[in-house]
């Protein structure tokens, strides 16, 4: 019987309004620079390689996570060719869509409160699940969704200590819950963290394939959130 009910986080609740290219066009033209958006491309895939999380399993600093960052966003500025004022347009960008920054750019999907209402109603437990490499809880609290959680888990916590899909991340939010594997679901957008790392651990994982692009990848998949009471609650 299922008890619990696990999200990620992003791209499952929530997502940026903007793309980095509407971002950047915006605050260009506020500031009067050109961007040569012909090596924008190049220069986004070198700004988003090696950006992987800092390992959990070691202490790190925030502090130094907010350093390292603005300084690969400077040296994407000037990349794409923008000369003046570098470090305000990084920090702006910075601000309007990056996950330091997310309370400024980030939105629940339409089918995220109703679906959580309707599942807390129904007296799921309710957790998130996430690879999320700063506080949450201030965040979910601006989106109003906290409220709805029974325990918010993300990698960053050096009480957790783990990132999805390794085994512990899903083993710490079961035991905050308090339900065993076999009592809980798991629902998120990315195989090889969401599904392949419940599944590790004796979860049940449903695949949120949004965009249709996952088709046949997964037994178990929606495009809407809206599907899940279906998919749990008994008929």
């Amino acid at each position: 019987m299922v008890k619990a009910i696990f999200f990620d986080f992003y791209e499952t609740l929530c997502f940026h309004r903007h793309s980095l290219e509407e971002n950047l066009e915006r605050i260009a033209e506020r500031y009067g620079v050109a961007v040569n958006w012909e090596r924008c491309e190049a220069a986004m895939a070198r700004l988003f390689a090696n950006t992987s999380a800092p390992d959990p399993l070691t202490d790190f600093s925030l502090l130094e996570l907010s350093v390292t960052v603005m300084k690969r966003e400077c040296a994407f500025i000037r990349e794409v060719g923008i000369k003046n004022h570098v470090e305000q347009i990084a920090w702006e960008l910075l601000q309007s869509g990056h996950y330091l920054f997310a309370a400024n750019s980030i939105t629940l999907y339409d089918d995220a409160l109703p679906t959580l209402q309707h599942l807390r109603d129904s007296g799921f437990k309710l957790a998130i699940v996430s690879n999320w490499d700063t506080p949450l809880e201030p965040l979910t609290e601006r989106l109003g969704i906290a409220d709805y959680f029974d325990v918010i888990v993300a990698s960053h916590d050096q009480r957790v200590g783990s990132e999805k899909p390794d085994p512990y991340i899903f083993n710490h939010a079961l035991a905050a819950v308090g339900v065993s594997a076999e009592e809980a679901v798991h629902i998120g957008d990315t195989y090889e963290a969401d599904i392949v790392g419940a599944q590790g651990v004796g979860i049940r994982p449903i695949l949120l394939d949004r965009e249709g692009t996952q088709v046949g990848r997964w037994r178990e998949a929606i495009q809407s959130l809206s599907e899940l009471p279906e998919m749990l609650l008994p008929h």
